[in-house]
């Protein structure tokens, strides 16, 4: 009986990682057809292991263990010119390292060209009905290939498509947001009301119902809960009005918010504190104002509501004394 030389080295190696899932399942069902049909034809070969052409096998089964695929075939060129009665045999076994799964360098057209010629020049080879199996499986391979590839370009496709949508978006965006400024800073009428929301670390400037600007905000260090007593390092949570500004402040524009209310100051005398006070929304305390929005990274004030320089400067400009100041959780 007659050995697959590939068989006869070894076990075949698993082949590599897919990306394409779907690429990966069709190479492994033809990795197992490869195996079937090797052991199928598995017998004893016709080269003696002493003679020329036996050593040329046995080199061209160990460099195929060892994955050097390309080796493997230059050995297997050599022999089919030391031993041309066992082209069959020889042609069938290239064919099948020519579409080995595990070949980087898997080249399918060589593969059918191998098993073509075994089925036009040795009708009575044993390999035969194998080589015919071999080319209908890789031609299904070379299909679904096809496919594969096909539907990643337009994956591919519609990818590049979204890619430029979220630019032009981002251009827009960026426009929109120029145009918002340049009306933001024309606008001349007050606000109606400043809204500023703790757990959002948002504030929020309110004209006539509607918001037209908002800014990212940090609070003090204790920032949950409503303001107890002075020095627990939390902002107020209430109705509060807008009772004076200080131009000169050591925190940049600073304007005085009206705490302690009366709630607060009900609640402070249950708990026989002092309520605090000197709560106000500023800026940068001066000579740190290139620290800009990263001063939000943290809550870093005693219970102040704080924002940067050039904020602070569009917030005191919109926003009057007696303005109302609404401070949520």
């Amino acid at each position: 009986m007659r050995s697959s030389g590939i068989v006869s080295a070894g076990r075949l190696p698993y082949p590599g990682n897919r990306q394409n899932r779907i690429e990966g399942i069709l190479l492994l069902l033809f990795f197992v057809i490869i195996m079937v049909t090797a052991f199928l034809i598995s017998g004893c070969s016709h080269s003696g292991e002493g003679s020329s052409a036996g050593s040329i096998s046995l080199d061209a089964n160990k460099f195929f263990a060892q994955g050097n695929y390309e080796a493997s075939l230059r050995k297997y060129e050599e022999l089919i010119k030391k031993e041309p009665e066992a082209a069959d045999r020889v042609l069938f076994e290239m064919g099948i390292i020519y579409a080995h799964p595990g070949n980087k360098h898997k080249r399918y057209q060589k593969a059918l060209e191998c098993f073509g010629k075994i089925i036009r020049e040795h009708p009575d080879s044993e390999y035969r009905r194998d080589s015919q199996m071999m080319m209908l499986q890789i031609q299904n391979v070379i299909i679904k290939d096809n496919l594969i590839a096909k539907q990643q370009n337009m994956l591919e496709s519609y990818r590049r498509g979204i890619k430029s949508r979220e630019n032009q978006i981002r251009v827009l965006q960026k426009a929109i947001n120029s145009l918002e400024q340049k009306v933001f800073k024309l606008r001349t009428e007050p606000v109606d009301k400043v809204l500023v929301e703790k757990k959002k670390r948002r504030l929020t400037l309110i004209s006539k119902g509607e918001s037209i600007k908002t800014y990212k905000i940090a609070l003090g260090g204790n920032p949950v809960g409503p303001k107890e007593r002075e020095g627990d390092n939390k902002t107020p949570e209430g109705i509060y009005t807008i009772e004076s500004r200080n131009r000169h402040s050591d925190y940049h524009l600073s304007l005085r918010i009206s705490y302690p209310n009366e709630k607060d100051k009900q609640r402070a005398k249950e708990l026989n504190v002092s309520p605090g006070g000197d709560i106000m929304i500023h800026g940068i305390k001066n000579g740190l104002s290139y620290v800009g929005g990263f001063h939000t990274v943290i809550d870093w004030t005693e219970g102040c509501i704080a924002v940067t320089n050039k904020e602070m400067e569009e917030i005191a400009r919109l926003v009057p004394n007696g303005t109302p100041v609404e401070i949520r959780p």
